[in-house]
């Protein structure tokens, strides 16, 4: 039986602990139908519920997908435009609910009283003490520990702020009710307000009809740091020390462990609009942010701590403090207000606002930096401890100082990104306009190495090197402004030699940017392709053999940054290539850094798909291998998976809580030593090189197949979305030069997932075939590297449709017949195996809320899939020149993302 054959048979069935679950989609679902009639009409609706029946019958009866394809073919333009936004509007509300529900979920947890929710902080110290951490133990680590969260703004979705507003009006009024205890009246009144959320949603289209600017999407990432991650920073901390508290019987002071990096204005990296004007402007829109976030929290204070002289004892240096403020400015500039005379604490936060607002204005009076800021609330903070404050408004105090501490004035660190040919270009002007790239490497190295000691370039003045050096001279100008943690590593795109870490040490030289005699950035190279990871120990091992490279790191406290690409190796040789090349390359990396006397510390280039790194992050971190970790994780955030994990506040916190908690399992009690690893690694090299072989001789040998992937996929139409501010390729030439993103969101789209299981199937077939069912199944259930594999393929392919994917193929003509059957036995190849090693029958048999997740999506998927099929045809008839069908098929694509999620 082919796949596009097989019955699926996915019933809709709910536990006992998910009937609420059911009773919101179920509420959220009649209104979407409610406001469909009015908005359209009852003949529209009625036509909406028909081809969701015929697309249940299929998953629950093995209908031929034959049946909803010819209900839509040739349906109007204006139709098809329509449905697809209704079916997009019945998943969204099944989004919210279940996130509603994730809520719900924890809720009962803290509710019960009994054991903590897994994954939690409250479960991990458990774990920990019972493995025999130690408090002392636990605080040493804390003393070093950092997780940071980078925002970049790799496009898979662009949700307008303006629905992410209505959004969380919904979840807002079902958490309201999410225990039931709302009166009628009451649930009337929130049902008002969500139908008024999902109508004006349905009446505002789901993006802007231009390009995003670089400030554009500056903003979008400033609304989940302004809006969402400010507001639960203090929730993390209070909860972390209450759960210290509860396992370890002993209240600690914890020292800032989160902080928040960005790549959106300093991703220079194929991004022409992006340079040191975006820089400048993306780190002075953040300060804005946050000068404005401190000065709400002011004001809030000044509510609060409203203690008077006479009635309770404060400071004399709060007074003093609040007079020196005051005198930094003009006199009268900043009044006194006489009626406050006795409130000495509102007296200085008066002056701090005042000080808040001359620096947003860059205007005499403001704070030089953070700290001063952080000093002031500090000095509030003694006084209200020594004089019997620590309830009356202590605790609002302590979290205005957590989110100082945390987000400074700048925010979130900005990275800078570049391609390290746009370093060879710039050299090369400087030199003379030479061939930098085509000189012997050791010549490189030794003009790099004299530039660095301060000999001087050829031609300084060259207009082909001056973007490259404007934004390190406008990193040494606002890092006297920001201060130090304004900015992230310096990352260099294709890092493949010595000589592309010290081109950034030479450039910064040249541009001036140097305090004392050191470059105060800390420069990260970044190993994409499977060839450059195995290429990584070779590389860093030059340098830190490199006098003037081990120069620079003893300046940056002998700390390394490398950067692992999880997206264009897998692009490159496959998922199994590319996950065991970062496997073993942290390993080699590892070693290396110890002999060296360098501490290394690893930032994970993730996307949201299986293809891209995605997947569980708490899993990722407990899988890694043993020291990686050492109570640092640094991780990018991108694309749907922003929105999914910090869109709404208390999942949001549930998310930074998990990956705290794996931070701190890996680095006290990472996995004891397993004998038969060794044995595991030698299976896992020969698969990936079986793996590899069989991916790259369909996607990067057969000389037919981006005609076919152009042809089977809507990549012709996600060029052209207005999504992202760079474009989609780093430059013009087939598959090797498009962007990985793109690559991932077109396999997704057309429901095959082949990014992320081709070549696994034959190498799990061959391991079977060679080492035996038992030793494939002993990795998949005990070694964590191969078990985080088969599981996020799993799900993948879970998340797949064959027989959908296969109406998509036709669309090649000829070429589908050359192509599809041994892509479609492939598919099949991987699942039995996947099946077999794990004994089970279905996918997904052991995780019900997943299979419940993607069942009550696919009924709505699956005609939006059809649709784009359609609307395909008839727009690469009409020479792909009609714009009206362009539209309709933008929004099948942001349809389907929201559907199936984990698309890029």
């Amino acid at each position: 039986m082919t796949p596009s054959a097989s019955p699926l048979r996915e019933k809709l069935e709910f536990t006992g602990t998910d009937a609420p679950l059911r009773d919101d989609v179920r509420r959220l679902g009649a209104m979407v139908g409610e406001m469909l009639a009015e908005q359209v009409s009852e003949q529209f609706l009625a036509q909406v519920e028909q081809l969701r029946r015929i697309a249940i019958a299929r998953r629950e009866q093995g209908e031929p997908v034959d049946t909803l394809a010819a209900r839509l073919a040739g349906v109007p333009l204006a139709d098809a435009e329509a449905l697809v936004r209704a079916f997009a509007a019945y998943f969204g509300a099944t989004n919210l609910a279940e996130r509603v529900h994730r809520i719900r979920r924890r809720r009962d947890y803290q509710r019960q009283g009994g054991a903590p929710q897994p994954g939690g902080l409250h479960a991990v110290l458990h774990e920990l003490r019972v493995a025999g951490v130690r408090l002392a133990e636990l605080q040493a680590l804390l003393a070093r520990m950092h997780v940071e969260p980078v925002f970049t703004a790799h496009p898979t979705e662009a949700i307008r702020r303006a629905l992410l507003l209505k959004e969380r009006t919904v979840v807002e009024r079902l958490v309201a009710d999410i225990d039931r205890t709302r009166t009628p009246p009451e649930r009337g009144a929130d049902d008002a307000r969500i139908r008024q959320a999902l109508t004006t949603a349905w009446q505002t289209t789901e993006a802007p009809p231009h390009k995003p600017s670089v400030a554009d999407e500056v903003e979008h990432i400033g609304f989940y740091l302004s809006s969402v991650l400010y507001r639960v920073l203090p929730v993390f901390y209070e909860s972390f020390a209450d759960a210290v508290e509860a396992v370890y019987g002993e209240r600690i002071a914890l020292p800032p462990l989160l902080r928040f990096g960005s790549w959106v204005g300093g991703d220079m990296d194929g991004n022409p609009n992006v340079g040191a004007a975006s820089v400048g402007d993306a780190l002075a829109a953040q300060r804005a942010l946050a000068l404005s976030c401190y000065q709400a929290d002011l004001r809030a204070l000044g509510d609060s701590l409203t203690q008077s002289r006479g009635r309770i004892g404060f400071d004399a240096e709060i007074e003093t403090r609040a007079a020196a403020h005051r005198a930094l400015f003009a006199e009268g500039a900043v009044r006194s207000r006489p009626r406050l005379a006795d409130m000495p604490y509102r007296q200085l936060l008066w002056a701090m606002r005042a000080r808040l607002h001359a620096t947003a204005g860059d205007s005499p009076g403001g704070y030089p930096d953070a700290a001063a800021f952080i000093d002031d609330l500090e000095l509030i903070d003694a006084s209200l401890a020594r004089h019997q404050g620590d309830h009356a408004g202590r605790f609002a105090l302590q979290r205005v100082l957590w989110r100082a501490k945390t987000f400074g004035l700048h925010m979130a660190a900005l990275d800078l990104r570049q391609d390290s040919a746009a370093h060879d270009e710039a050299l090369g002007a400087l030199e003379g306009d030479i061939d930098w790239a085509g000189l012997p490497l050791a010549a490189r190295i030794e003009r790099l190495h004299a530039v660095i000691g301060g000999a001087p370039v050829v031609a300084p003045a060259a207009p082909a090197a001056q973007a490259t050096l404007d934004v390190f001279r406008s990193v040494r100008a606002l890092r006297q402004s920001l201060g130090e943690h304004a900015f992230g590593p310096y990352i260099i795109s294709m890092s493949r030699t010595a000589a592309d870490a010290l081109a950034v040490l030479a450039l910064a030289r040249v541009a001036g940017c140097t305090e004392g005699d050191a470059v105060p950035l800390d420069v990260a190279p970044l190993f994409e392709t499977v060839d450059d990871l195995d290429a990584a120990p070779a590389v860093m091992r030059a340098l830190f053999a490199d006098p003037a490279y081990r120069a620079h790191l003893a300046a940056r406290g002998d700390r390394q940054t490398v950067m692992l690409g999880y997206s264009d190796s897998a692009k490159d040789g496959g998922l199994l290539a590319s996950r065991w090349a970062l496997q073993r390359a942290q390993v080699e990396l590892l070693e290396l850094a110890r002999e060296a006397g360098v501490a290394i510390v690893f930032f994970h280039g993730r996307g949201g798909s299986v293809s891209r790194g995605g997947g569980k992050t708490e899993r990722a971190i407990i899988a890694a291998p043993r020291g990686s970790v050492d109570g640092r994780m640094r991780v990018t955030e991108q694309g749907e998976v922003i929105h999914r994990k910090y869109g709404i506040r208390a999942l949001a916190l549930r998310n930074l809580e998990q990956m705290t908690g794996a931070v701190l399992r890996a680095s006290l009690r990472p996995r004891p030593p397993e004998p038969r690893e060794a044995a595991w690694r030698t299976i896992a090299a020969e698969l990936a090189t079986v793996s590899r072989t069989h991916y790259r001789a369909l996607v990067h040998a057969h000389p037919e197949f981006p005609a076919y992937f152009r042809a089977a996929t809507p990549i012709d139409v996600i060029e052209r979305l207005h999504i992202g501010s760079r474009p989609s390729r780093r430059r013009d030439g087939g598959i090797s030069n498009l962007r990985a993103i793109p690559w991932v969101f077109a396999w997704s789209q057309n429901r095959s997932g082949l990014t992320g299981w081709h070549g696994l199937g034959t190498a799990l077939r061959h391991g079977i075939d060679v080492h035996g069912l038992d030793a494939m199944a002993d990795m998949a259930r005990d070694w964590p590297f191969f078990a985080a594999l088969v599981d996020d393929v799993e799900m993948l392919m879970a998340k797949s449709d064959l027989a959908i994917f296969e109406c998509y193929s036709r669309l090649a003509g000829t070429q589908h017949e050359a192509f599809f059957p041994a892509i479609a036995a492939e598919f099949e190849r991987t699942r039995e195996a996947i099946l077999a090693i794990k004994d089970r029958d279905e996918l997904l048999a052991d995780d019900y809320r997943l299979r419940l997740s993607i069942r009550l999506r696919n009924p709505y998927v699956d005609p939006i899939s059809l649709l784009q099929v359609d609307l395909l045809q008839r727009w690469r008839a009409g020479d792909r020149a009609d714009e009206d069908l362009l539209r309709a098929l933008v929004a099948t694509v942001n349809g389907i993302s929201a559907g199936i999620q984990n698309t890029g």
